[in-house]
């Protein structure tokens, strides 16, 4: 089954969504904003990632290079991009974000 993730990141916590290819919510979780604690949540649960994707952002350069490295197939998007879908949303929080975030993939 093809996975595809979405990361809403702070500085401290980043809230996770993986979803199926119909955007069915597989599994969600939040983890220390670090690029090794979000790669073993996503090989742990997604294991046939087809896409994660993150906003641009203060982090996302170092991020998306870790990840990257661990051989995770990461893209970073544009914020005015997924702002665009994002305020769509009735309650905005960092999980719905993150479920967005998935949807777009």
């Amino acid at each position: 089954m093809e996975h595809y993730v979405g990361l809403d990141v702070s500085l401290k916590l980043t809230a996770i969504c993986i979803v199926d290819r119909t955007g069915k919510i597989q599994r969600e979780g939040v983890v220390r904003s670090a690029p090794e604690a979000i790669a073993a949540f996503v090989i742990s649960n997604a294991p046939h990632v087809v896409r994660i994707g993150l906003e641009a952002g203060a982090t996302s350069t170092w991020l998306w290079t870790e990840l990257n490295r661990l051989g995770l197939p990461v893209i970073c998007i544009d914020a005015r991009h997924a702002k665009a879908v994002l305020k769509m949303q009735i309650n905005k929080s960092d999980r719905n974000d993150a479920v967005g975030i998935a949807r777009i993939m």
